[in-house]
């Protein structure tokens, strides 16, 4: 799994809006090896509106260049998220300037353009989403068409372990807290 974040950028991620009526968005993302995901995003859009409204949602992270034929590689993760504030803020900016260090170079911008980008991103907020269940597949690591699924357990806001149950041939196993990105 550490393999599949670590590669890839870009996430969708899908709320729930009024209505019970499905809404998606794409966007950067930044992960913890407890298993935090963060995104930095307008905090009037809707997708950020139905979070405070319902926490409920979901993200698919893959790269969208894969080729049908070759083995599929990709993320479910289906959890809560909510708007950062204080010290899980401060948490989600780190993690996101350490994987994306032009973020942090234009927060901290000497040039005129460089400060209007800074001034654009201090309107946005940082989200943390927290999977409880993640589906993984990696058919080069796992074979054709199995699907590993985890429960995610955590104490407090950390995940202290991720327990593994797959669809398929697979056996399950149990893991310990995520490993650190590679």
């Amino acid at each position: 799994m550490s393999r599949i974040l670590k590669a890839n950028r870009l996430c969708s991620i899908a709320t729930v809006a009024s209505g019970n009526r499905a809404h998606i968005n794409t966007a950067f993302f930044a992960y913890s090896p407890s298993l935090e995901l963060y995104f930095l995003s307008d905090p009037d859009s809707l997708h950020s509106r139905n979070l405070s409204a319902r926490p409920s949602m979901a993200m698919t992270i893959f790269d969208s260049r894969q080729s049908w034929d070759d083995p599929g590689r990709g993320i479910q993760l289906f959890g809560t998220g909510c708007k950062t504030r204080g010290v899980q803020a401060a948490r989600a900016e780190r993690t996101y300037a350490a994987r994306f260090p032009s973020f942090a170079r234009w927060l901290r911008g000497r040039s005129a353009a460089e400060r209007l980008q800074a001034a654009r991103l201090r309107s946005y907020a940082f989200f943390q989403f927290m999977p409880d269940r993640v589906k993984v597949l990696d058919e080069a690591e796992f074979g054709g068409a199995v699907f590993v699924v985890a429960r995610v357990i955590r104490r407090g806001d950390r995940a202290d372990a991720v327990r593994w149950s797959s669809h398929g041939t697979r056996p399950r196993c149990s893991f310990q807290a995520m490993a650190e990105p590679r």
